[in-house]
């Protein structure tokens, strides 16, 4: 086994990397606690949710950076590389981790502009004269 698992997440333009270690329920984002980085109460619980729904909060230490993005897609990187951690560590987490889609890579992206538009699908201005 293991010391050290480190594991990537990612969503939208964020990456975030989970180094977790058994420990006493520490976690720190990018060397700051997890209750002053995700200062949103919605966004921290998002970001956490593997380890309340495997009900191990308090068995590991969490080191993750996190960069890119804003602050709703590196919440939901970081729970994408808690999850990864957690089922690496212990299989049998996988089972309740997939039935809440927490395993899966959101997909969505920004869509890039196209050229002679003014942003992705939007048009200039028709007029028939």
């Amino acid at each position: 086994m293991k010391e050290v698992i480190d594991t990537v997440g990612r969503r939208k333009t964020s990456v975030a990397r989970a180094f977790l270690s058994p420990g006493k329920g520490r976690i720190i984002i990018n060397k700051l606690p997890v209750e002053e980085y995700f200062k949103d109460e919605f966004k921290r619980q998002q970001a956490l949710r593997p380890l309340v729904l495997t009900e191990k909060t308090e068995d590991f230490d969490i080191k993750i950076n996190v960069q890119g993005g804003g602050v709703s897609g590196q919440s939901g990187a970081v729970s994408l590389a808690i999850a990864r951690a957690l089922t690496e560590f212990d299989e049998t987490a996988r089972v309740v981790l997939k039935t809440e889609k927490l395993l899966t890579r959101d997909p969505r992206m920004v869509e890039r502009k196209k050229f002679g538009r003014k942003k992705a699908r939007k048009r200039f201005q028709f007029s028939k004269r």
